[in-house]
């Protein structure tokens, strides 16, 4: 890859997805795709990340792509990225519970952080490891970065999901929809259809209570419906295109408002935990916080789902105080 240095007009940006999987894969070559940077796919099984790099360069000179992909097992590749997106972790496996899947993955998300961290010490860094609050706020105690530094990808796929079951329901295309969701990624997320509309109508205009509810619903259930659909595995597509939204507000200096975990320091009431909420996404990570104007129920709402990520922090912490040796894949 270049060495060109970061101020030249001819740079080309270098992005590490770690973990490659289906989200890590489908990232990687969306990243290829749009000509935003060069990519190092990083994965512990050996081989994977080296055939999907192959395969991805030979559909380059078809596709005239003139980024370059590398695949690889070994950190020392990885140097220099602007961004690192960790997207390796272990899904719930039966008999396992969440507890097992907090440890298992926290232990991946430390290893990987400190690997990666001392290759890119100047790295942003995007987390989707679930349970995803608590590993972004895992993965910046680790780094020692500044908090603006670190984010978690969440936001932008509840958000996703929540405009397309808008779209869905109205027959619109999705491009006319906007909606927003807050909170941590989970059961207690917040999705506010106060701040949803179609095409500036707001969505309170278009739909009845119950059907709002049920939409509302749906998108806390988004993820689990398509793991029900799929049976062997989750959502990708979405998560892929919605990594992509920060990456590249992140290296092209976008100065875009996305929902994402970020770090809260008294905003919304709420400090010390990483938790979702629309926020402005530039070169230097997240540049601020943006405040909305909260019903009480939805300020109720969102002081529960941090509460929940307070504990699992509490939690996670207890459950690696004592390590112990893992061989788990990415």
């Amino acid at each position: 890859m270049n060495n060109l240095p970061k101020t030249s007009l001819r740079y080309v940006p270098k992005v590490t997805v770690v973990g490659a999987g289906n989200v890590g894969s489908s990232l990687a070559k969306r990243i290829l795709d749009t000509h935003l940077a060069d990519v190092v796919l990083l994965d512990v099984v050996e081989g994977r990340p080296q055939g999907i790099a192959l395969d991805l360069t030979e559909a380059s000179g078809l596709e005239m792509r003139p980024q370059h992909i590398v695949g690889t097992n070994d950190y020392s590749d990885t140097a220099d990225s602007d961004v690192v997106v960790v997207t390796a972790g272990k899904p719930r496996q039966p008999g396992m519970s969440r507890d097992d899947l907090m440890q298992v993955n926290g232990r991946i998300v430390q290893a990987t952080v400190q690997q990666a961290i001392a290759y890119s010490p100047e790295a942003k860094f995007i987390i989707v490891t679930n349970p995803l609050d608590v590993m972004t706020y895992l993965a910046w105690q680790t780094s020692g970065l500044p908090a603006e530094h670190v984010i978690g990808m969440a936001g932008i796929l509840d958000s996703a999901r929540f405009r397309t079951f808008i779209a869905m329901e109205l027959n619109v295309p999705p491009e006319d929809v906007s909606a927003l969701v807050l909170g941590g990624h989970g059961d207690l997320m917040v999705p506010l259809p106060d701040y949803a509309a179609v095409s500036g109508i707001p969505l309170t205009e278009l739909l009845d209570p119950l059907t709002v509810d049920r939409l509302v619903t749906r998108t806390r259930n988004g993820g689990a419906e398509i793991v029900n659909l799929l049976k062997t595995g989750g959502a990708y597509y979405a998560p892929a295109a919605s990594i992509y939204g920060m990456v590249e507000a992140i290296l092209m200096n976008r100065h875009r408002i996305l929902p994402a975990a970020t770090y809260l320091t008294g905003q919304y009431g709420l400090r010390d935990l990483y938790i979702g909420v629309p926020c402005r996404i530039g070169q230097q990570g997240v540049e601020s916080v943006v405040e909305l104007s909260l019903s009480a129920e939805q300020q109720t709402a969102l002081v529960t789902s941090a509460a929940a990520i307070k504990a699992n922090i509490q939690k996670l912490t207890q459950l690696l105080e004592a390590p112990k040796p893992l061989a788990v894949g990415v």
